[in-house]
């Protein structure tokens, strides 16, 4: 909780207030598609990753009407140096989240970045407390 959640209260309290002031801003936050799944073993993270979900679209509605959107962005399990112990000590869970996605492989933050560029966009002006999951379509809701 302290990973997932009190640092994006801290970053939020943070630029909040500026944007406010500015009368425009752009908040994106990043949460998980495990959300949407659930999956035994990870109710810590999971139960983390829905506190940033909710924290957000509570803020999209109290700052929404000050200019600023706040979203998610909710990938599945992506290539990064943090998570290359996972494809090394657990590679048929790696496996596993490849084989539910409709999309194949692993996801890289590339894939990540097109969903944060539009999020922190104009184009986005009138979506907020929305969670977009990026996650090679393993989750359809």
């Amino acid at each position: 909780m302290s990973t997932n959640v009190e640092s994006v209260v801290n970053f939020c309290q943070s630029v909040l207030p500026g944007m406010r002031e500015r009368g425009w801003g752009r908040v994106i936050n990043i949460a998980s598609n495990t959300f949407f799944m659930g999956l035994p073993n990870f109710a810590h993270y999971i139960a983390s990753k829905g506190a940033v979900i909710g924290l957000s679209r509570s803020l999209a509605a109290e700052f929404g009407p000050h200019g600023i959107t706040v979203n998610c962005v909710a990938p599945n399990f992506t290539r990064t140096e943090g998570t290359a112990i996972v494809e090394r000590e657990a590679p048929e869970v790696v496996a596993q989240t490849v084989a539910s996605q409709a999309i194949p492989r692993v996801a890289l933050p590339t894939d990540v970045l097109g969903a944060i560029s539009f999020l922190a966009s104009d184009r986005s002006a009138f979506m907020t407390g929305q969670t977009l999951v990026v996650d090679g379509g393993t989750v359809k809701h």
